[in-house]
C-alpha cells in the first residue's frame, strides 16, 4: 500500500505527542471489513484492532478495542467497566457522539474522552494498528507508546469459541 501524505487529526495528535507512527492507506482498495484491511495491508489480523463504541445500562459510553478477527463479548465488556449490560452505539449516533463515522472511528481524538478498554492481547504486541480517523486510513503505533496519548485499561474482552 502506498504511504499517504495527507495527515488525519489522529496523525497530527500523535505527532504533537511525539509518538512515532506509521500511516497505512487503503482508500483505493474497496475493502471494508477489518480482516480484509489487515490482508491488504499485509498485517497480522491479531495486530489490527477495531474501535467499538458502546453505551452501558447507566447511559455512560465506553470504547473497546479488539482484534479485527474477533467479536466483542458484551458480558465481558460490561464486567470490565462495572455495568450490568452494554450495547453497541447505533451507527447514526456515532458521528455526533465521537466525531467519527462508522468504519473510520479511532480511539484517539474523539469529541469527548470516554473510558477505553483494550483487549488484553494487545499487551503482547510490539505495535498495534487501528483507525487513523478516516475510512481508508490506519495508523501503526508502538504499543508501549500508546499510554502516552490514550488512557486505557486492559481486560479480556473477546468471545471465546465453544
Amino acid at each position: 500500500m502506498k504511504k499517504n501524505t495527507e495527515k488525519t487529526n489522529v496523525m497530527r495528535l500523535l505527532e504533537q505527542k511525539k509518538i512515532p507512527c506509521t500511516s497505512h492507506d487503503y482508500t483505493d482498495t474497496g475493502v471494508v471489513s477489518g480482516v480484509e484491511v489487515a490482508a491488504v495491508l499485509n498485517q497480522n489480523p491479531a495486530q489490527v484492532y477495531k474501535t467499538l463504541v458502546t453505551v452501558g445500562s447507566s447511559n455512560s459510553n465506553y470504547v473497546f478495542l479488539i482484534p479485527v478477527q474477533k467479536e466483542l463479548d458484551l458480558k465481558k465488556a460490561a464486567r470490565a467497566v462495572g455495568e450490568k449490560s452494554i450495547r453497541m452505539v447505533k451507527s447514526k449516533e456515532l458521528l455526533p457522539l465521537t466525531g467519527y463515522v462508522h468504519g473510520g472511528c479511532s480511539p484517539i481524538g474523539m469529541k469527548k474522552t470516554f473510558r477505553t478498554v483494550l483487549d488484553a492481547s494487545a499487551a503482547d504486541l510490539d505495535t498495534i494498528l487501528f483507525s487513523g480517523g478516516r475510512i481508508g486510513h490506519q495508523v501503526e503505533v508502538p504499543f508501549r507508546e500508546l499510554k502516552n496519548i490514550l488512557r486505557y485499561e486492559l481486560a479480556d474482552l473477546v468471545e471465546t469459541p465453544e
